[in-house]
């Protein structure tokens, strides 16, 4: 939608007409092996009729690198937009594919630095190091009204899976006394569950709407980040303050430098140091109010948002592209946006 707001004509294919619900299991577990079997051709001529003047892959783990190689036949760019960490081991072998294609790509957009070396030694062409962002229309403020924040309100939220390491961290702030309100799936596999249980208050949302009121209505909304992905920022760093909301996150560097510590966001280390900047936050609804004034601006000031990343990462494909495209072994461009 993005790219359509900046006023491109956008022809959608999934590779999930093709295949069964089941076959993200299998896709964990086994690769996918012989996926291309199934999708390649249907997907190829659907690209094809759409007769583009670029391709633009998201994740990519279902598509091989036979058929990246005949959609290079095209002769227009291609390029490959992961938010998740393909290099990382955390997702089994759900990447295979992905990590086999690389070379097929002219473009890969990748949200880690390390990802950049990693992508080059797999023999990447061109890589470009972005940040995450949230999306101007499903991340606006929303005008709320008193039965929102009877319904959604909350002094502390978290919105997100459950992984390991997530359910003894909440269970410690629940043990301090913390006011916490969950909202995520899978957090009837934490052990930790029976002390979780009475904070959990749904499943995540992908309603943008009701996602967005949640967090307008919290006061403060956690930001953790999945060890396994290797993250120092994610997606949610963006949408919260973006939403309106007060960014209380782990303190990283890529944190730091996207939003001022004590003024734009509040972090902390560990559990215990997010329980006293919560105490404090909420001890002061002025300070609270005037972080997330502070935090929304820098999030438009940065431009934080889908069209300006996507618009970057179009600007560098167009860019290599030149007037004719590079053939296979030319020297590889190394370009990064910030």
């Amino acid at each position: 939608m993005a790219l359509e707001r900046l006023g491109h004509v956008v022809s959608w294919v999934d590779p999930y007409d093709w295949v069964s619900p089941w076959m993200g299991h299998w896709l964990f577990h086994a690769g996918g092996f012989g996926i291309g079997l199934k999708i390649n051709r249907p997907i190829f001529k659907a690209v094809e009729a759409s007769r583009p003047d670029l391709i633009w892959v998201d994740q990519g783990d279902y598509l091989d690198a036979r058929l990246i190689s005949r959609l290079r036949t095209l002769s227009v760019p291609i390029v490959n937009y992961t938010v998740d960490d393909p290099f990382g081991g955390r997702d089994g072998r759900r990447f295979n594919n992905y990590l086999r294609a690389l070379p097929f790509y002219d473009l890969l957009a990748v949200v880690r630095e390390e990802n950049v070396a990693e992508a080059y030694a797999r023999g990447a062409r061109n890589v470009m190091r972005i940040w995450r962002s949230a999306d101007e229309v499903a991340h606006r403020p929303r005008a709320l009204t008193d039965e929102d924040f009877r319904k959604w309100g909350s002094e502390v939220c978290f919105i997100g899976t459950w992984f390991p390491e997530r359910g003894p961290f909440m269970a410690e702030l629940i043990r301090a006394g913390l006011p916490l309100s969950i909202w995520g799936g899978r957090w009837q596999k934490a052990p930790e569950w029976p002390i979780i249980a009475p904070h959990w208050r749904g499943p995540g949302q992908d309603d943008p709407e009701i996602y967005a009121r949640i967090i307008q209505c919290a006061k403060i909304s956690l930001g953790l980040l999945s060890k396994g992905n290797r993250d120092r920022h994610t997606t949610r760093s963006l949408e919260i303050p973006a939403i309106g909301g007060l960014l209380c996150a782990e303190r990283t560097d890529e944190h730091c430098e996207a939003f001022k510590e004590g003024v734009e966001a509040v972090y902390w280390k560990d559990a215990q140091e997010c329980v006293e900047q919560c105490r404090r936050l909420l001890s002061d609804e002025n300070r609270i109010e005037t972080l997330k004034a502070q935090g929304h601006e820098r999030y438009v000031r940065s431009n934080y948002n889908n069209e300006s990343v996507v618009d970057s990462i179009l600007k560098a494909a167009f860019h290599l592209d030149g007037d004719k495209r590079e053939p296979a072994g030319a020297p590889r461009i190394k370009a990064e946006a910030r």
